[in-house]
């Protein structure tokens, strides 16, 4: 069993059923076996982008984010206090603040990030694509 944290793009392309989603991803997040988790950073990132209309068509599920990803089988993941000052204290100069966050809550929680994103990894955390 695995339990996996998605990256943004990772849960837009399951939405879209997009064939950017790696093979291996995929598998993991339809295995019965595994437990994937879904932090709030993709609820605030979708927001962004649904309100600039590159993601306009992902507004329904964003107004129905908790039961989206509940239809999958996802599971809600807080952003605690330790998630966030774990996230500041990251080393190295990436800016991005939600790949802080991501990396801080998998490395914390002891979850495998599913993402293509390179960058991730460098936090230190396991990553999967």
């Amino acid at each position: 069993m695995k339990r996996c944290l998605l990256d943004t793009h990772a849960l837009v392309w399951w939405w879209g059923d997009d064939r950017q989603l790696s093979p291996a991803a995929k598998a993991a997040m339809i295995d019965p076996e595994n437990e994937v988790f879904v932090s709030p950073v993709c609820g605030i990132e979708i927001g962004i982008k649904v309100r600039r209309g590159d993601l306009a068509h992902l507004r329904e599920p964003l107004l129905a984010f908790d039961a989206a990803f509940a239809a999958d089988d996802f599971v809600h993941l807080p952003v605690t206090f330790l998630h966030a000052r774990d996230a500041g204290l990251l080393p190295g100069d990436h800016k991005d603040p939600f790949d802080r966050l991501l990396a801080a809550q998998a490395l914390l929680e002891g979850l495998t990030v599913i993402t293509r994103d390179p960058q991730i990894a460098r936090f230190g955390c396991r990553t999967l694509w």
